[in-house]
């Protein structure tokens, strides 16, 4: 069995994210969605609305399970025994990125790096400019899958 974390923040879950875990699931047995907790980033929505998002899409498969870490990407992997992680690219610039970080994870635990490049459909798709939009009070439903319910974001 052939086990792969798939990281991110995914504040929120979009089609990009929607098409990147479905062709991982044709490489691996299992994968698991890491929802990464990262502190001193302040999310648009909170953690428990984007777990129950995307355990809802994914709920009746199972060979995915949704979980939540707060630790470094490699560890929480080698923890939860991963073959490997994967990653999306949809520019240079990610390639460039993830190329060193991947270098780096398997310097130090020996896993790899699946890297999956963006269709192009979804090339420009990213969380962040599905906040901006929502911010702004935009239909976002063409960049989001429709099983995720986009809840009201959390304020201070």
């Amino acid at each position: 069995m052939k086990r792969a974390i798939f990281p991110g923040t995914f504040d929120p879950f979009t089609i990009g994210h929607q098409s990147l875990v479905d062709r991982a699931l044709r490489l691996v047995d299992e994968l698991v969605i890491s929802v990464g907790v990262n502190r001193d980033k302040k999310s648009f929505f909170p953690l428990e609305k984007r777990l129950e998002s995307i355990r809802r899409l994914y709920g009746r498969n199972p060979n995915v399970q949704v979980m939540a870490y707060d630790s470094p990407t490699v560890d929480f992997a080698r923890n939860v025994n991963a073959d490997f992680i994967v990653r999306g690219i949809r520019t240079v610039n990610d390639f460039e990125y993830e190329k060193n970080i991947a270098d780096v994870n398997r310097k130090l635990t020996g896993i790899d790096t699946l890297v999956l490049f963006a269709e192009p459909e979804c090339a420009f798709v990213s969380s962040s400019i599905v906040r901006e939009l929502l911010s702004c009070g935009k239909d976002v439903s063409a960049f989001v899958p429709k099983e995720i319910q986009l809840y009201e974001h959390h304020e201070d």
